[in-house]
């Protein structure tokens, strides 16, 4: 997914399993480290309402076509799909599903639990999880979350490669409407065929391209569009571009984690800055990304004295080359700008030491991270910059952009400026507006700057830090990146029955990264969040959301 403290002792040399990281982390009592309230205030007030902080979402609110940060915060609220993710470990849970089963990785025979209802009343039935599916992949509907299913049965004739890697505008036309491998078995049952067998698809589930949609969907996308109907923990209300969006809790909501508040608005600002300037002056409640101003010298300790905390996510920040641009095709070049980045006085100067220098295109908190996968390309070294740009000859101007409203300037700056001063080119940062805009210019291929690219994993496994991202024509391969040996042991890794054998391969292609340098990795990310005094109980889930199972609104 496309995204971001002090230093935990337990991070500084190694990583501990994520389920024990974020556990330490969720357990912290008392003082400004502290992931939950004071619990004053005179109880809980159910009825309650509160705001949290989010971006605009690149698109409309369809689960299929949802797959950056601003939009999957309010889909997840919205839906719920067959698991989810532990909001303290990140482990998968059943949700909707009763049961999955398989016996070779290839066949999977999933059972929903009946009596779920979508917010429209109609019940949830296994066939809207196969229409939804089929409607997502189906190449003609361009739904960015299409990838994630290129395992299952049937995926090459409605989803066919484009033979360019352009994007979805110049495919070919599919030869079939729905894919061959899902099967309605009966109102609750349904089985998934896959080419080959892989055994991360389980883990796949949870993640919003793979939620329900209801038969009203179908029936009038545009309304949908205009209101959105899931079968989550909450339902919709109204949306204001650029604004907000409102929410309220479905009280016949069948799951095991409903809320404890009812109604929730996700607030959008011009800027990161402007928005912990509203949850410091208590206009807005739950801020998932504190700024490097309110991180400089813990200032956020302060303004947020009790209502504060920091915890690891399965995230890191990175750099895309938009390869399709002449510019930057030499690798020698992009190599020389990776060994011009300072990322340890980056990380000192701008996140008070609250980031870790990534040394590779994984997160350590993700099961089959390998360490220093980048053993050199990813150290600071003007020497041999200099060195690599004389070899790639470029004398131009380096351009780096991203959206101005997530709180990124400061960082994005101190970059250029480390770039210029290694290689003694100029280096300027050019801002987009918002995070949508900013989107839009990414999937149209029309960026010609080096842009932001930070990840969250959308499920725990190293597999979706590089099959989404690397892999020819994969969704998420914003800078058009293609190397048939990646491709090559990420498809022998898929086709592995054994997680633990498939993990293998999976670094074995994140290491031919090292000789391509398609996206420069910087750091990984812990997140500084904070809250208003009017809720209580505040967490940050895994997946770097407010926890919507946990938070309270006190009374007045």
């Amino acid at each position: 997914m496309r995204t971001p403290l002090r230093k935990p002792h337990w991070i500084a040399t190694s990583v501990l399993p994520l389920t024990l990281a974020l556990t330490v982390a969720g357990c912290a009592g008392g003082g400004d480290d502290s992931s939950s309230g004071d619990g004053s205030g005179g109880g809980v007030d159910p009825n309650g309402a509160l705001s949290a902080f989010t971006t605009e979402p690149q698109n409309p609110l369809i689960p299929g076509n949802t797959v950056e940060q601003g939009g999957t915060k309010v889909v997840r609220a919205l839906f719920t799909g067959l698991t989810r993710y532990d909001p303290v470990t990140g482990e998968s849970k059943f949700a909707m599903a009763d049961k999955i089963d398989t016996t070779d990785s290839k066949v999977y025979t999933i059972k929903i639990k009946s009596g779920w209802k979508f917010h429209d009343g109609t019940e949830v039935k296994a066939k809207n999880f196969v229409d939804a599916w089929n409607y997502t992949t189906y190449g003609p509907n361009a739904q960015l979350g299409a990838s994630f299913f290129e395992q299952v049965q049937g995926y090459k004739d409605v989803h066919p490669a484009d033979p360019d890697g352009d994007g979805p505008q110049k495919a070919p036309t599919p030869t079939a409407d729905k894919l061959s491998g899902l099967k309605v078995v009966d109102d609750t049952t349904f089985q998934v065929t896959l080419y080959a067998p892989f055994s991360v698809f389980e883990l796949k589930l949870g993640y919003t391209p793979f939620f329900p949609l209801p038969d009203s969907f179908f029936a009038d996308e545009k309304g949908f569009e205009a209101k959105p109907i899931g079968n989550g923990p909450f339902k919709f209300v109204s949306r204001k571009p650029n604004t907000e969006i409102k929410l309220t809790r479905n009280d016949d909501y069948k799951g095991d984690d409903p809320a404890k508040f009812k109604d929730l608005t996700y607030k959008m600002y011009e800027t990161n800055e402007a928005a912990y300037n509203a949850v410091v002056g208590g206009d807005l409640d739950f801020l998932d990304n504190i700024p490097p101003a309110g991180l400089t010298g813990g200032k956020y300790k302060q303004d947020l004295e009790g209502h504060n905390g920091s915890t690891p996510y399965m995230g890191n920040q990175t750099l895309t080359f938009p390869l399709y641009d002449p510019t930057y095709q030499n690798p020698d070049l992009r190599k020389a700008i990776s060994l011009a980045i300072n990322r340890q006085e980056i990380v000192d100067k701008i996140f008070d030491g609250t980031r870790i220098p990534a040394d590779g295109w994984v997160n350590p908190a993700v099961p089959g991270y390998a360490k220093n996968q980048c053993p050199e390309l990813c150290k600071y070294d003007p020497a041999k910059a200099k060195d690599y740009l004389a070899k790639s000859g470029f004398k131009g101007q380096i351009k780096l952009s991203t959206n101005a409203d997530g709180g990124h300037k400061d960082w994005m700056t101190a970059t250029c400026n480390s770039i210029k001063n290694a290689l003694g080119l100029d280096c300027v940062y050019e801002p987009i507006p918002t995070f949508s805009e900013t989107r839009q210019q990414i999937t149209a291929h029309s960026m010609k700057a080096i842009f932001r690219s930070g990840w969250i994993a959308d499920y725990p496994s190293i597999e979706d830090f590089l099959n989404q991202l690397y892999r020819t024509g994969a969704s998420s391969n914003d800078g058009l990146y293609s190397n048939p040996k990646v491709d090559g042991l990420l498809a022998q890794a898929d086709a592995s029955p054994k997680v633990e054998d498939a993990n293998k391969l999976y670094q074995e292609a994140e290491r031919v990264l090292n000789d391509d340098m398609p996206v420069i990795p910087l750091w990984n990310q812990t997140s500084q969040f904070g809250w208003s005094d009017r809720i209580d109980h505040a967490r940050l889930s895994s997946l770097k959301d407010l926890d919507l199972t946990t938070v309270t609104v006190k009374k007045k």
